[in-house]
């Protein structure tokens, strides 16, 4: 398999997409790909809109995207894509309407097979086991939890380490807490903002100007940087 996971779209004060575009340009090669877009997790823009946002960004280091949303059989679509490309937004939607398509059996399947599959925000969340981690709002009520479990950990995208200030309640690494007390046999990777992780085959690194922290029961969180070995995740 080949994954490029990202924790979000765009850093403060930078265009949409701009800080990975270079890294999606890497991962894709240097042939032009025209890669099947997946933009359920919009929910305040039209899915064109998004469209439309994303392509600019890939037109811009030599590849391209079309959305799902145009093909008359999006199964067909998934099995014959380059590239699968899931963005971001709202999670639940996003896994609604996937489990509705099939996706969550159809992408893996596909994936599986070496279709490159690029997410970040809510389609990083979508590659793993299950929705549990993400940050959103349960805006809509999907048919389960589960997703693609393309990998076998959880990732937290935008990851803080601290709430705003006056803030009193939960941080996000006492949510995370919450979650291994349940889910003991998992690990839970904070990926911070400006970060996303490369999966090859049995290799897995992170790229990013800062550190994962790494959560699992009964273990003090790690903080591991791109030099670090990541492979005991997978």
């Amino acid at each position: 398999m080949k994954l490029l996971l990202i924790s979000n779209s765009t850093n403060a004060g930078e265009e949409y997409l701009d800080y990975p575009k270079y890294n999606i340009k890497e991962f894709l090669g240097g042939q032009s790909v025209k890669a099947l877009f997946i933009p359920y997790a919009a929910v305040t823009f039209s899915f064109d809109d998004y469209e439309e946002k994303v392509s600019e960004r890939f037109r811009e280091v030599g590849h391209d995207i079309v959305s799902i949303h145009h093909f008359e059989n999006p199964a067909k679509a998934v099995m014959e894509a380059k590239a699968i490309v899931v963005g971001g937004g709202n999670t639940w939607q996003l896994v609604k309407m996937m489990q509705e398509q099939g996706f969550m059996e159809t992408i893996p399947e596909k994936v599986r097979k070496g279709t490159p599959y690029i997410g970040w925000s809510a389609g990083s969340n979508v590659a793993c086991p299950t929705l549990c981690t993400t940050n959103d709002m349960p805006i809509t009520e999907p048919q389960r939890f589960k997703t693609c479990n393309l990998v076998p950990f959880q990732i937290n995208p935008h990851y803080l380490d601290v709430n705003p200030d006056g803030h009193a309640g939960e941080t996000r690494e006492a949510r995370i807490e919450e979650f291994i007390e349940i889910n003991p046999d998992v690990y839970v990777v904070g990926l911070r903002e400006g970060t996303m992780l490369l999966i090859e085959q049995d290799d897995i690194k992170l790229i990013g100007p800062r550190k994962a922290c790494i959560f699992k029961k009964g273990q003090v969180p790690l903080e591991l940087g791109p030099e670090d070995d990541f492979r005991f995740l997978l």
